[in-house]
């Protein structure tokens, strides 16, 4: 499933207190779409490793009790205690836990509690995992635990990381090279001997980099680290490219109304430059100056131009230019 699909359902299966588990590969994002929900839903979010466990920390240490005469267990002081409290339990990479820790999660996520904790009433479980076929660290989970899951496995969509990129203000670099070159967003190959490798994270970990001040000179070196060799070389190559650009502002104040270039990497930077740009200094001015330049533009670049601009939550259908533009692309639209 797409991580939105997944958002809409894992928001009501939180609210009827199902649990469920997310499984998906390394580094696409799985436990950042239950933090934004337990953000969106104003619920608390507990990020809990069941591998850092033992299987005593769950159910809680033994000891005996002169009062009542019997043996207890003390509670665990790390999962939440306030009885009106509202959260999210996330159990990350539970699958990664050995067998004894899982065995000890069965009570808490069948019967919300264990040994002598019982987890508040306003709480849901969500747990998330690797995939044994992405060959990582992994236990099997024993088919009594599993069956106490709703079960999702999250994919990886461009168009909708492209989405969450622009929401994020990643560099439009990033985003032009990733649209060029889709298969590079997520190159994970379980059967590679391979330390670094592209994924969702690892771009976004770029993103970061390319705001350090690494030396030039260390800076293909770094990015290998992040997203493997192919990756780092392509978009520093891609890069380049940037500098053949006209001036991102004249476009969208009107004063360039075309280029130049047919090359599809150009074109390409320069619709998702654009697109950025207008985000950060919108105004009706410079979309109806963006839609005129649109029409000068190759169909299929005029068309995603419009459609990441829409995207971007920038409105489109009320500029004056709106007519002209649809008159001419549509035949590309149906």
């Amino acid at each position: 499933m797409k991580a939105t699909d997944i958002i809409t359902v894992a928001t009501q299966l939180i609210e009827q207190k199902l649990p469920l588990f997310i499984w998906g590969a390394p580094g696409i994002g799985k436990s950042s779409i239950v933090k934004e929900i337990a953000r969106v839903e104003g619920l608390e979010f507990l990020d809990l490793r069941l591998s850092l466990l033992d299987p005593t920390d769950l159910k809680g240490i033994p000891f005996f009790d002169p009062q009542r005469e019997e043996g207890v267990w003390a509670k665990p002081s790390f999962l939440p205690s306030d009885p009106t409290s509202r959260g999210v339990l996330f159990l990350d990479e539970i699958n990664t836990a050995p067998p004894a820790v899982q065995a000890s999660a069965y009570q808490l996520i069948l019967d919300r509690r264990v040994g002598e904790y019982t987890l508040p009433e306003g709480w849901s479980i969500v747990a998330a995992g690797n995939r044994e076929s992405d060959r990582g660290v992994v236990y099997k989970m024993p088919p009594p635990l599993a069956n106490r899951f709703v079960h999702f496995e999250m994919e990886v969509d461009f168009e909708e990381w492209k989405q969450w990129a622009y929401a994020r203000g990643v560099q439009s670099s990033i985003i032009a090279y990733l649209a060029y070159d889709r298969a590079m967003l997520f190159t994970f190959d379980p059967l590679a001997n391979q330390k670094s490798f592209a994924t969702p994270r690892s771009w976004e970990y770029v993103d970061r980099l390319m705001d350090s001040k690494i030396p030039e000179n260390l800076l293909l070196e770094t990015l290998t680290g992040a997203v493997g060799r192919e990756g780092a070389i392509g978009y520093l190559s891609f890069c380049k490219v940037m500098d053949q650009l006209p001036n991102l502002t004249d476009v969208i104040e009107g004063r360039i109304e075309r280029v130049e270039s047919d090359d599809p990497k150009v074109l390409m930077a320069l619709v998702i430059g654009v697109v950025n740009q207008l985000r950060d200094h919108p105004s009706e001015e410079a979309i109806d100056h963006l839609l005129r330049f649109s029409l000068r533009l190759p169909g299929e670049f005029a068309i995603m131009l419009v459609k990441d601009m829409q995207l971007s939550g920038i409105g489109v259908e009320g500029s004056s230019e709106w007519g002209a533009w649809v008159k001419q692309f549509a035949y590309l639209l149906c």
